[in-house]
């Protein structure tokens, strides 16, 4: 055996080195062949003219040079026809608007209405910056402690300015933005400027009043929570509370189990009850019947600005796993629970009561509280009193399954469109006052 395999092997090389001798004389030794030799069925088309003119040998490589040159003639016109798209796509593109976000409600606008990007990820980075195109607008905006007037660059002519002005800390630091942002139209560094502003709860807005345009202050735009009786659609307009993005609330992806897998509770509150507060009595009525014993409950007695990972996730389980999400009023009746609850599909039962303050009916609404939610047809159930909680409970423990789905996903739909709809109008908004009448 080992034998053979010897005699094998030396075949082999034998065969090896035949061929070997047999390739070298074909590339060195072999005479070519001449332009007159050649047959003439190899090139059809006929010799090139440089060719022909110098009688020069035949190219063996020029089929693949051709081939070459009109693949790169092909990636040229493909680059150009990119090019072109690009600079119709700029020409399109009319506004420019860098948004300034100095409030945390900032980010329920970009990451949550835009659903725009951010970098870095970490939210706990000193400057963070995204960018994208929507309507005929290219939107840039900037976020981050490090983002302080006069050491970042403002890079377009129109601003809109995310401010916090719910207490007398909040509203001195946005007057100084305030102040830069009215600087730089001054001295013709910008034209527009939009504010979006976190209101106070109670409604006392007086403060930015003065700024606006229609009183001789150069703010075109204000775009303000809850239910404030100046919103005219004109220039105020009404935003949404959206989540609490300060403790980091997520963009949430609606999945399958989400919307399909049975709930663990019935509802749930995880929060602080006031002393002398409608969340009191419905921490009685929870607990007549044992009603709290269907419903995850975590009460505590004094509110928290910052969750622990531990409360946090708990807070996100609760949602998750109930069906319905208990929204009492706190200082005012919109509260960040409801478009979270909103987020995981779990129904927001709403105490539909108007709490203390200069909140009210403007002179476009007049469904307050919560005009913005109840124009847009929010699917929830409304209450008056906790007295009618158990008989909401009663009525949900008859539902059945398919009942429930069907009722998640018109809420998350609900809850999708609604996001889009503001989206919308904020663009359509910032277009119509800054870009340059059409008319003649």
């Amino acid at each position: 055996m080992r034998g053979a395999r010897k005699r094998l092997c030396s075949a082999f090389i034998l065969a090896y080195g035949l061929f070997s001798l047999y390739a070298a004389y074909t590339v060195f030794l072999r005479p070519r062949r001449t332009h007159g030799s050649r047959p003439p069925h190899r090139d059809r088309r006929g010799p090139p003219d440089h060719v022909a003119a110098g009688n020069k040998e035949w190219n063996p490589w020029e089929g693949d040079e051709k081939s070459e040159l009109a693949a790169s003639q092909q990636r040229y016109e493909a680059n150009l026809k990119m090019i072109k798209n690009a600079r119709s796509h700029l020409e399109q593109t009319r506004l420019r608007v860098q948004i300034w976000g100095k409030a945390a409600i900032g980010l329920y606008l970009w990451q949550h209405i835009f659903e725009g990007p951010l970098q870095p990820a970490d939210v706990t980075a000193q400057w963070r910056e995204g960018s994208q195109k929507a309507g005929k607008t290219y939107f840039s905006f900037v976020t981050g402690p490090s983002v302080v007037p006069g050491y970042f660059s403002v890079e377009a002519e129109n601003v809109v300015l995310v401010l916090n002005g719910r207490e007398k800390a909040k509203i001195t630091y946005a007057t100084q933005w305030l102040h830069y942002a009215q600087t730089l139209i001054q001295t013709h560094k910008i034209e527009h400027v939009a504010v979006v502003l976190l209101g106070n709860e109670q409604c006392n807005n007086e403060w930015i009043q003065p700024y606006l345009k229609r009183h001789g202050g150069f703010v075109n735009l204000l775009f303000v929570t809850y239910d404030y009786a100046l919103v005219n659609e004109e220039d105020v307009f009404q935003w949404p509370l959206g989540v609490a993005t300060y403790r980091n609330f997520p963009v949430v992806e609606p999945s399958w189990s989400m919307l399909h897998d049975p709930r663990s509770y019935l509802c749930n509150f995880l929060g602080t009850v006031y002393k002398n507060s409608s969340r009191e009595a419905l921490m009685e009525i929870l607990k007549q019947d044992g009603l709290d014993k269907l419903c995850w409950i975590a009460a505590r007695e004094q509110w928290q600005p910052q969750e622990t990972n531990e409360s946090f996730k708990n807070y996100q389980d609760a949602l998750l796993q109930s069906d319905l999400t208990l929204c009492p009023v706190g200082i005012n009746t919109e509260c960040y629970r409801i478009y979270e609850a909103c987020s995981y599909g779990s129904l927001p039962v709403v105490e539909d009561v108007m709490t203390p303050g200069d909140c009210g009916n403007s002179s476009m609404y007049h469904s307050a509280p919560l005009q913005l939610l109840k124009t847009m047809g929010a699917p929830f159930i409304f209450i008056k009193n906790w007295k009618e909680l158990p008989a909401v409970l009663e009525k949900e423990k008859k539902m059945s399954l398919q009942e429930k789905i069907q009722r998640r996903k018109k809420l998350m739909e609900w809850y999708r469109n609604f996001k889009a709809w503001m989206r919308q109008k904020f663009i359509n908004t910032l277009e119509n006052a800054f870009l340059p009448s059409d008319k003649g």
